[in-house]
């Protein structure tokens, strides 16, 4: 066997080795989320009401909003929580 026999087959395996790895199925991800501050696909959760703590010398106003964060690369919307918090003066019923 001479070198251009040996390229020749060279080049031959790798062509045959790219077109069986391009001609396999694609695999589709499952995409699902157990986290609660992330959902993926469906409505857009609804923002649940602010909630207010103690704090002792001060309370806080915590808040959850929800919002549409992209996409999957199957078209699914992906939605994210975020928790926002401020200081609030407290009135007796928080106390």
């Amino acid at each position: 066997m001479n070198t251009r026999h040996i390229i020749r087959l060279a080049v031959l395996g790798i062509t045959a080795g790219l077109l069986a790895g391009c001609g396999t199925g694609t695999i589709r991800p499952d995409l699902t989320s157990t986290s609660e501050y992330l959902q993926i696909g469906g409505r857009k959760p609804t923002n649940p009401e602010p909630i207010i703590e103690n704090a002792g010398a001060f309370c806080l106003e915590i808040r959850e909003e929800w919002h549409e964060d992209g996409r999957t690369p199957g078209g699914e919307r992906l939605f994210s929580r975020d928790t926002l918090r401020r200081a609030v003066a407290c009135n007796e019923k928080n106390r």
